[in-house]
């Protein structure tokens, strides 16, 4: 992992690779999630996002959403399932992109671990982020 954050441009997309985006600004947080609700929406013990500006990013092809919570829509590749963006109705002008459907997941370094009360009990942490019980 590089020691500081590529600067953008950044690009990525799904599996099947019907979807596909570009991201134009620097990320405003960069968070791994370990939430319930992450866990569920992505099959996988946390979820690493970085959050734009919803201005800054650019996305070809077609994504369904789905709502996990009142807070949060989950978009996805109806071909494939990949999660790719979370839209906050609470910040409507930021989008978040999962870092690991970025062309260069390693583009983008975390800031710290949330919800960590929701941390599976077999997962431990050896990078030296902050960590949180709950959000920030």
């Amino acid at each position: 992992m590089a020691d500081k954050d590529i600067a953008p441009p950044y690009a990525g997309g799904c599996l099947c690779g019907a979807v596909r985006y570009a991201v134009s600004a620097p990320s405003l947080n960069t968070r791994i999630c370990h939430c319930r609700l992450c866990q569920k929406a992505t099959g996988s013990p946390f979820y690493a996002r970085a959050v734009f500006p919803k201005a800054a990013v650019a996305i070809t092809g077609r994504t369904e959403r789905f709502a996990s919570s009142e807070r949060i829509w989950r978009h996805f590749c109806p071909a494939c399932g990949t999660q790719l963006f979370g839209e906050a109705t609470f910040a409507p002008d930021r989008w978040a992109v999962a870092l690991a459907t970025l062309d260069d997941p390693s583009a983008i370094r975390p800031e710290m671990h949330i919800w960590t009360s929701s941390k599976v009990d077999w997962l431990r942490f050896d990078d030296g982020l902050p960590q949180y019980p709950e959000g920030v």
